[in-house]
Order: structure tokens, then C-alpha cells, then sequence
């Protein structure tokens, strides 16, 4: 039998995994509507965004981790921590690749004549999509080996 406690905290992990897809919904969201302020461009409204969702993120992570703490520590459930770990890593990467892509966009927005600029937006979408699928794939792992907690 498995404890309460820790089918919670895997809810919960989901919860949060849940609440992060909903941040970059609204990141991208408020990020449209700050191009659309273009070519002057709202940049305080925008400014304030970016705080809100880094404060959101950095709340999530913060709870991320201390989930993987006790996973690791309290539950002996170290497979679990690492593919947290191995997460953690990979929405990093996932949030700097969104802040690229939103300053290509800007920078295709500002000079539509030059092609290079709408490729990059292309290129780091085709990294932000190779970053969603390792993600996939975590997340797949973390769901296999939590089902024994089932």
C-alpha cells in the first residue's frame, strides 16, 4: 500500500505541470498583445508581464523542487526526482527559448523586408517543438514509474 502523502504530492506535481502550460498560454497571450502596441510599442504593460510571469514560474519551480525533495528524501523515490530533475532542466530551456522567440518576432514585426529574421522566428520554433517533445517524454517517464503508486 502506498501512502496518501505521496499520491498527493504526484497530484499535486501534475498540478503544477498544469498551471506552468497555463503561464505560457498567457505569456504568449500578453506577448501578442504587446506586438500588436507595435511600432511604438507598450513597453511598461509588457514589462509588467514579464515580472508577473517570472514571479508565476518562479513560484512553480519553487514547489517543483520542493516536491523533488521529498520524492528523493521522505519517499526513497530518487527515479522520480531525477526525471523532476531532468524537467526542471528542460523548462528552462523551454522559458529561454520562448524569450528568444519573442524578441524575433518583434525584431520580424520591425523589419518585414528582411528574411532572416522570419527564419529565426522558424528556427527557434523548431527548437521550442524539440524541446516540447523531450518534455513529452519526461513527463511520460515520470507517469510509467509513478503508476506503481497507484
Amino acid at each position: 500500500m502506498v501512502p496518501a502523502d505521496l499520491m498527493a504530492l504526484i497530484q499535486r506535481f501534475y498540478q503544477l505541470q498544469s498551471e506552468r502550460v497555463e503561464t505560457y498560454r498567457l505569456f504568449e497571450e500578453g506577448h501578442e498583445a504587446y506586438l500588436r502596441t507595435g511600432p511604438q510599442y507598450d513597453f511598461e504593460h509588457y514589462k509588467q508581464l514579464v515580472h508577473e510571469i517570472t514571479q508565476a514560474f518562479s513560484g512553480i519551480s519553487k514547489e517543483v523542487l520542493e516536491i523533488k525533495g521529498r520524492l528523493h528524501g521522505e519517499f526513497d523515490r530518487a527515479d522520480l526526482s531525477e526525471h523532476i530533475d531532468k524537467l526542471q532542466s528542460k523548462e528552462k530551456q523551454k522559458l529561454e527559448l520562448t524569450a528568444k522567440l519573442q524578441l524575433a518576432k518583434q525584431q520580424a514585426q520591425d523589419h518585414p523586408e528582411d528574411e532572416g529574421y522570419r527564419e529565426r522566428v522558424q528556427e527557434i520554433r523548431h527548437e521550442i517543438i524539440k524541446n516540447k517533445e523531450v518534455l513529452s517524454e519526461i513527463m511520460q517517464d515520470f507517469k510509467y514509474d509513478s503508476e506503481d503508486c497507484d
